[in-house]
């Protein structure tokens, strides 16, 4: 069967889209190979035409969920610095974003196995984790020096990753939303320390 052009990248696409969510929602190492492509309605033989092995699949997925995640959280690239921290947090720690993982964060979903892959994937996770941060830094007031913006954003960070984990794990809903309330609170406090005066 001869196939229309383009027809290989976009399954190659599909293939990857559906393993980042399923990824996401059950973890790396649960899902394999067959489940991936059960779930994309294809066979099991028609991997090897798109990837030299899983792993090459997990960094793909890894970055097609972080990119996914940035702009539902930040918008377009070339619209960068339009979205305020404010909405950025709060978008982040919503209850719709803890409650839907395969459609959100992967740092937050995968933390505990993201550190024991290997060196290319992690180098994959680190490089959208700077991109994460700039782009936060880019929101705190130009007038901090640029090394201080970044400590102050990777801080904000880590609060909103920190927060969403703990949230999921918390099997009270009342109190997992509470902890979602004070993230927000206390990221945007970190933020606003850098509009005081003595800010460097």
């Amino acid at each position: 069967m001869r196939y229309a052009k383009g027809h290989k990248d976009e399954t190659h696409g599909h293939i990857v889209k559906i393993a980042s969510k399923l990824f996401r929602e059950e973890g790396i190492e649960k899902i394999g190979v067959a489940a991936v492509m059960e779930s994309a309605g294809l066979t099991v033989g028609g991997f090897y035409s798109h990837f030299k092995s899983k792993e090459e699949l997990v960094g793909e997925a890894i970055a097609c969920a972080a990119d996914q995640t940035l702009f539902r959280m930040f918008g377009a690239l070339d619209d960068d610095g339009k979205t305020s921290l404010k909405l950025i947090v709060e978008r982040y720690l919503s209850v719709e974003h803890r409650d839907n993982p395969g459609m959100g964060c992967v740092v937050s979903a995968l933390a505990s196995e993201l550190k024991n892959r290997p060196a290319d994937t992690r180098a994959t996770v680190a490089d959208k984790t700077a991109e994460f941060i700039q782009r936060i830094a880019n929101r705190l007031p130009s007038k901090v020096g640029a090394k201080t913006r970044l400590r102050t954003a990777s801080a904000i960070w880590a609060v909103m990753v920190g927060t969403l984990q703990l949230s999921r794990i918390v099997p009270d809903k009342e109190l997992s939303t509470q902890l979602l309330k004070d993230g927000i609170a206390n990221a945007l406090r970190l933020a606003s320390e850098t509009e005081r005066p003595n800010a460097a």
